[in-house]
């Protein structure tokens, strides 16, 4: 028993507390913190083992110290508390004490205590505003009535110190990761961007156009040009099923795979169909990729094209002085990644003077307005019949416009590119 008078021994608590603040808060690195809070309590209240556990995201809680008053880490922690206890706290925010766990009737149908042989145990919340984060968990198999109400507030107590410092430092530890994978898509984005084009090819009698917007900082849409041995023009656009770095990799990957694939390909299908091949043997995720391709013979106009899945480029067809007629050029073939076996076919096209073909991703038609409504290709099809007759240049304009117009200040719900070739 303390004999001490109260006063002394208050004013020896606070000294203790202090200090013991003091030192949580000397360092913003969550595991350095949790591990000073575990030898520190369990020194405190003479605790045979200590546990420190923190709430998830989905509410779970997450052994992050188990010790032993030798300092010692402790395996398996999970199979070595009162899980029934933990929770209790944990959901209600209220500290328990038990000097036998053995004989307490709160604890009498638990089978944790009784087959762990657990007796007396302390648990409190570590509570920021009333929310619980986690718990501290401390107790002693051997002595029975070890620990006192007295305990209780003096654990409780470093718990309040003990929870401020532990989210500080789990905040930091988050700002820090926050700030590392800011860089890393900064770097991913400017790989990504110089592998497209630095500029659309200048062809004589045509006019090209390309718009890559990501709605995150790395995206799955990707075009592409290459000149062809023939004399031909090479242009691809191609739409990945997933957003963010997963699909900014495999964007990359299948960039490489079909700008290979076509170059050693006696015809665009043949082409298509050894890069499905390559692709789906490397798409272990089941990811896959819309794409269009497209080799336009600028002498002929001929454009011969496959597509594999992708949504139907738009072709607007000048059938007389300012009346267009509007066709699109469907797939010829299913998406890239999902079987390796397929067969891909190849269709031409003959372009007129005035002609205008848009290939695009869904990104697009597919962008939301604030009343959650989709642009679809309708109002594509009413920008592209109202503009087909002026530059290139001036319908990738109208398109953006139309489209900031419709979304007004909502984020972009997916990647938006497009490729415009016009015949003058």
């Amino acid at each position: 028993m303390d004999n001490r008078p109260t006063t002394q021994l208050n004013s020896s608590r606070l000294d203790l507390l202090y200090r013991l603040s003091q030192a949580f808060n000397s360092s913003l690195d969550l595991e350095e913190v949790l591990n000073r809070v575990m030898d520190e309590v369990i020194l405190a209240v003479k605790a045979e083992r200590g546990f420190v556990m923190l709430s998830e995201l989905d509410r779970s809680l997450e052994f992050k110290v188990a010790r032993g008053m030798d300092h010692k880490t402790i395996n398996d922690p999970e199979f070595q508390v009162s899980r029934s206890i933990v929770e209790k706290v944990a959901h209600e925010g209220q500290p328990v004490l038990t000097s036998d766990a053995q004989k307490d009737d709160r604890f009498s149908m638990h089978q944790s205590i009784m087959l762990l042989g657990l007796r007396s145990i302390l648990c409190v919340p570590l509570l920021i505003k009333e929310r619980t984060i986690g718990v501290i968990y401390v107790d002693n198999t051997m002595q029975t009535g070890i620990f006192s109400p007295s305990d209780l507030d003096l654990l409780s107590a470093i718990a309040w110190n003990a929870a401020i410092a532990i989210e500080n430092a789990r905040l930091y530890q988050l700002a820090v990761e926050k700030g590392r994978l800011e860089r890393e898509l900064q770097v991913a984005r400017q790989v990504q961007v110089s592998l497209l084009p630095e500029r659309a090819p200048d062809i004589p009698g045509w006019e090209i156009v390309a718009t890559w917007q990501p709605a995150r900082q790395v995206a799955g849409d990707y075009y592409d040009f290459f000149s062809i041995d023939n004399g031909s023009q090479g242009m691809v656009i191609a739409d990945v099923t997933d957003k963010g770095m997963p699909a900014a990799l495999f964007m990359a990957m299948t960039r490489s795979t079909v700008r290979a694939s076509l170059e050693s390909a006696g015809t665009p299908a043949e082409g298509i169909a050894h890069a499905n091949k390559l692709i789906a043997s490397d798409s272990s995720d089941g990811m896959f990729v819309t794409l269009f391709y497209a080799e336009l013979d600028p002498v002929t106009a001929e454009l011969v094209y496959v597509n594999a899945g992708h949504n139907p480029p738009i072709y607007i067809h000048q059938i007389d002085s300012g009346q267009y007629q509007i066709t699109n050029l469907g797939r010829t073939g299913i998406a890239l990644g999902v079987i390796s076996e397929v067969e891909f076919h190849a269709k031409t096209l003959k372009m007129s003077s005035g002609d205008v073909l848009l290939m695009y991703t869904d990104g697009v038609t597919d962008a939301i307005n604030p009343q959650g409504d989709s642009y679809d290709e309708q109002r594509l099809h009413d920008v592209l019949l109202s503009h087909a007759s002026k530059p290139a240049e001036c319908i990738a304009s109208e398109i953006i416009t139309s489209l900031q117009n419709f979304a007004g200040d909502r984020d972009p719900y997916d990647d938006i590119t497009y490729i415009i070739l016009k015949r003058k």
